[in-house]
């Protein structure tokens, strides 16, 4: 499969590009995402791309899967399970960043003989409350989003000025400038950040469901996951707190963590090559 496709499933169709003919790796963006975050997520997470066969997904209500696939971490997870029977793929390792944690939890959860392993960065984990902030910013894109030929300006803005995208998302000067900078991590992020606004309108209402679904989000039955599990979080993130990875790491059996002091909410990126080796060794053992 070259570039995104739409597979039907049993659940319905769902759009993901399929990268790789090694091991599978399941990839899953967070908000204001798609299967380009996905593909994103796994770029940053493996620094050698030829060792797995990375799946790619929107998830419902993002771009080309519509949100009648799945609104609830528990149906999106089915979908997946769905997807892989559609790939015939029997089992693979599921990553999951920020508010792709909950249906990669459900993964584990409901389908724990295809779970090989989870990788949870960021990772919303229950109940979680967007700030005020994030709010407001939805509802100014949503605006923006109804006039044509804006978001293609904002995209294109973006990319000549990644400086401002950069600075909310990590504050300190010195860490955002040495990230920034980096010949890995600052392409990714800046890929990360400008895509946001390619097909703004299409990210929206998985954003919007998302938002919904975690702020009355019950407790997951985290003791009942059995996959090996990888967490990666910052401890000053600011949009889904620590205590979401201290929780995991302590109910799941067995699960590691890296937990990194001060970090924000895209510790993926400012602190890449300490994550790409606690991956690496991770999936290695």
């Amino acid at each position: 499969m070259s570039g995104p496709a739409i597979v039907e499933t049993a659940r319905g169709p769902i759009e993901c590009a399929v990268a790789g003919a090694g091991a599978p790796l399941l990839a899953l963006h967070g908000g204001m995402g798609g299967h380009d975050q996905s593909t994103l997520l796994a770029r940053a997470l493996i620094a050698d791309e030829r060792r797995h066969r990375v799946i790619a997904v929107s998830r419902p209500g993002y771009l080309g899967t519509g949100l009648s696939v799945g609104g609830s971490p528990e149906d999106q997870a089915d979908a997946f399970a769905g997807l892989l029977d559609r790939l015939d793929i029997a089992s693979t390792v599921v990553a999951a960043v920020s508010a792709g944690g909950p249906s990669a939890l459900q993964f584990a959860i409901r389908h724990p003989e295809r779970c090989r392993a989870l990788i949870l960065v960021s990772a919303c984990a229950g109940h979680l409350d967007t700030p005020a902030e994030i709010l407001s910013r939805l509802r100014v894109m949503a605006r923006f989003a109804r006039v044509p030929g804006l978001s293609a300006f904002l995209g294109w803005r973006a990319r000549r000025n990644p400086e401002a995208a950069a600075a909310r998302a990590i504050p300190d000067p010195v860490l955002r400038a040495s990230t920034m900078d980096d010949p890995v991590a600052g392409p990714l992020l800046r890929a990360l950040q400008a895509s946001v606004f390619d097909r703004l309108a299409d990210r929206l209402p998985g954003r919007i469901n998302d938002i919904a679904r975690f702020g009355s989000l019950g407790p997951i039955a985290l003791e009942s996951i059995s996959a090996p599990t990888l967490v990666v979080h910052g401890r000053s993130d600011d949009i889904v707190p620590v205590s979401h990875a201290e929780v995991v790491l302590g109910v799941i059996a067995g699960a590691e963590g890296l937990l990194i002091e001060r970090a924000g909410h895209v510790a993926l990126f400012t602190h890449l090559a300490s994550v790409r080796e606690k991956v690496a060794r991770y999936l290695t053992a």
